[in-house]
């Protein structure tokens, strides 16, 4: 029995359909699942990386007291998924290493302001924008899966990626101190086109797999 007829994926909160711009391509999803050790190295690092953006944002923004708190609970959440994900590979005996890291992040990060508060606003947006891609990716990638922990396991993470979904943009409207439509309106159409457009490299955030 495949995974896909064992897990009915939860029903994903419309706020993020209506956030992201497009769902993630159907020849992500099946080279993804055909490459499960590859795409564990590479949501470890993810994990990481987030717990490493939530430190970095506390101790640049020390007097954001409300940020420093939710950065503060966002790092250790983050640590305990990145170790949840070395324990499922460590059963399964895949190595955690290095990887080249995905165009995606660099991608959405290059296009914010150098300003201050426009720079926190911006990285706040795009750790939305993270967020809510790698909520709908677990949630379209776990019926695919025949490993079917792994497929538990992602869909688990579901709740608290739409959740660092919504907390990223309350801050990001707090530190605009206003509305912030225009700048998510301007990174959807960034982060639409490196969902969508063929990636030579295959990783949890990359593009379709190109021919």
């Amino acid at each position: 029995m495949t995974a896909a007829a064992t897990y009915t994926p939860r029903a994903m909160n419309n706020d993020i359909r209506e956030f992201l711009s497009g769902a993630t391509p159907a020849a992500w999803v099946e080279a993804a699942a055909a490459n499960l050790p590859l795409i564990l190295v590479d949501h470890a690092h993810c994990e990481k990386k987030a717990a490493s953006t939530a430190l970095n944002l506390m101790f640049r923004y020390p007097e954001r007291t409300t940020l420093v708190q939710r950065m503060s609970r966002l790092a250790r959440e983050e640590l305990r998924h990145f170790e949840q994900v070395l324990k499922l590979m460590e059963r399964r005996g895949i190595a955690f290493g290095h990887l080249s890291p995905a165009r995606y992040a660099e991608g959405l990060r290059r296009h914010m302001r150098s300003r201050e508060p426009e720079r926190l606003v911006d990285i706040l947006v795009v750790g939305a924008f993270i967020e809510a891609r790698s909520c709908e990716r677990f949630e379209a990638l776990a019926p695919a899966l025949e490993d079917r922990e792994i497929a538990s396991f992602y869909l688990g993470l579901c709740e608290s990626e739409s959740r660092h979904f919504r907390g990223y943009l309350e801050l990001a409207e707090q530190a605009a101190d206003g509305d912030i439509g225009e700048r998510v309106a301007f990174f959807r159409e960034v982060e639409a086109t490196l969902n969508s457009s063929a990636d030579v490299e295959l990783r949890f955030h990359s593009g379709p797999p190109a021919a």
